[in-house]
């Protein structure tokens, strides 16, 4: 049996987010769908039909609920800290002009996962609450129910609530938007 080659983690170089966008700009990633977490770039799960249409769901609730208190931006690239850059699927931020810069706070990131289930649970979850947004969803395709993860402590989400079918939840920073779970997962 041939062992595989382990690269040593101390010989591996994170970069910058402000590295990264360069090398996006210079279209060393062109038709890639990557995202920059923790100083490593990263290939993005395919996306499936059922992650495609809850998107498409998801932005046409949240946009015609929030329209002009906040942005909805889609698959876009999230400015969380100086070593990531995640493409969350679906983000709320203040509005604003962000052509010269991606935006560096939300007040809600959904994830809609399927096979990335472990990884949005685990080192997204960590990512967004480090940095600040307060509210994050993890749409789980598979048990068909949203997580939503909030109250931060020392950097980790304290709280992990499921709703189920039938359930509503209501936004943690606009709190008269109401979102059935139905009208999301299918």
């Amino acid at each position: 049996m041939v062992t595989p080659n382990v690269v040593a983690p101390d010989t591996v170089r994170p970069i910058s987010r402000r590295e990264y966008e360069m090398m996006a700009e210079l279209g060393l990633f062109a038709d890639e769908r990557v995202e920059l977490i923790e100083g490593v770039v990263l290939c993005m799960s395919p996306e499936g039909a059922p992650h495609g249409a809850t998107i498409q769901r998801l932005t046409q609730i949240l946009v015609l609920a929030l329209h002009p208190r906040a942005a909805v931006r889609v698959q876009s690239a999230f400015a969380a800290s100086d070593g990531s850059e995640p493409a969350p699927d679906v983000a709320v931020v203040p509005p604003g002009d962000y052509d010269d810069a991606h935006p560096h706070q939300a007040d809600l990131v959904i994830e809609v996962a399927d096979r990335s289930l472990a990884k949005d649970r685990g080192v997204k979850a960590t990512l967004y609450a480090q940095s600040g947004v307060p509210e994050y969803w993890v749409v789980n395709l598979q048990s068909k129910l949203i997580e939503v993860h909030t109250d931060i402590v020392q950097g980790t989400y304290a709280r992990v609530s499921p709703y189920r079918s039938a359930e509503t939840i209501r936004l943690q920073r606009f709190p008269d938007v109401e979102i059935r779970v139905d009208s999301v997962v299918r």
